[in-house]
């Protein structure tokens, strides 16, 4: 019997890139965009608090600093937006996960000196790349649509117009991250200097070299409409079954106040499979203490 079976495009979560340079409105791209996707949104900012100068004029969020950028520390606040049920999260810059302070490149540095071969930093890569494998794993499986601005790096060519005349212009929009970089998100774009977003890189065919003059909640609005048209997960179909059953037994039991309090404490549980399965654990687990009995 084959193991293939028919494809089908299941209902998921985004993860996005906004790749410019200084100044170009990445954070403002950002937090407009979420806003299409979801009420809580939340920021790791590693911009010392400039996420927050946005507060209230363009969006609402609750935001985490980082100011030392190991890529644990960046994991940590992952996992604490998700205990927390965030439906946004934006990593605002992912570039300091390489570039930055402890960021993994300073990593490197840092074990080649303990290993005292500078110079040689090959046996330094084999410890810091699980490092960065890790943070890609933890983006991957947040359970909330990710948003991750990248500083680009920048560089000016001399170029003659038809009229022969000398002109500069700004070119190849890397990202400061590890190499490939882009190719673990869903959609990836650069913003320009005039704040433009030009898609390089979606996953939903209509977005597919768009150029997007100002990028803003109705973007949010069409990708979170594509990645919730697939088919449901059937675990989480599932899931949510079973917990609306013990839901309503452990209430006519007389327990329907602790049962809600720890609903509420899995604000997601009926559209993510991570936060429907710990919730229907918890449930299962429950046991009334005497003096509620």
């Amino acid at each position: 019997m084959s193991r293939f079976q028919k494809a089908e495009r299941k209902q998921a979560r985004l993860r996005m890139a906004l790749i410019g340079p200084s100044g170009s409105g990445k954070t403002m791209s950002a937090l407009k965009i979420a806003q299409g996707l979801g009420q809580r949104i939340a920021v790791i900012d590693t911009e010392h608090g400039s996420a927050s100068k946005y507060a209230g004029d363009v969006a609402e969020f609750d935001t985490l600093e980082l100011r030392d950028y190991h890529p644990d520390h960046f994991i940590q606040g992952i996992q604490d937006a998700a205990r927390a049920g965030y439906d946004v999260l934006i990593i605002d810059s992912l570039s300091h996960a390489w570039a930055g302070e402890g960021g993994v490149l300073s990593q490197v540095d840092q074990i080649a000196a303990r290993q005292r071969t500078q110079g040689n930093t090959f046996g330094a890569w084999r410890e810091a790349t699980p490092l960065h494998n890790r943070l890609i794993n933890a983006i991957l499986a947040a359970p909330m649509h990710v948003i991750c601005t990248m500083r680009a790096k920048t560089e000016y060519v001399q170029e003659k117009d038809d009229r022969g005349r000398t002109q500069i212009r700004k070119v190849g929009l890397a990202p400061v991250q590890r190499d490939g970089m882009e190719y673990e998100f869903d959609v990836v774009g650069d913003i320009d200097a005039a704040h433009a977003l030009v898609i390089t890189k979606s996953r939903y065919a209509p977005l597919s070299d768009r150029v997007i003059p100002t990028p803003g909640r109705d973007l949010g609005e069409e990708l979170g409409a594509w990645l919730g048209s697939g088919v449901p997960d059937a675990r989480l179909v599932k899931a949510v079954s079973l917990i609306t059953d013990l839901r309503a037994s452990l209430s006519e039991q007389g327990h329907g106040k602790a049962v809600e309090g720890m609903v509420a404490q899995s604000p997601n549980w009926e559209t993510d499979i991570t936060h429907a399965t710990a919730l229907y654990k918890a449930l299962s687990a429950y046991k009334p203490d005497d003096s509620a009995a």
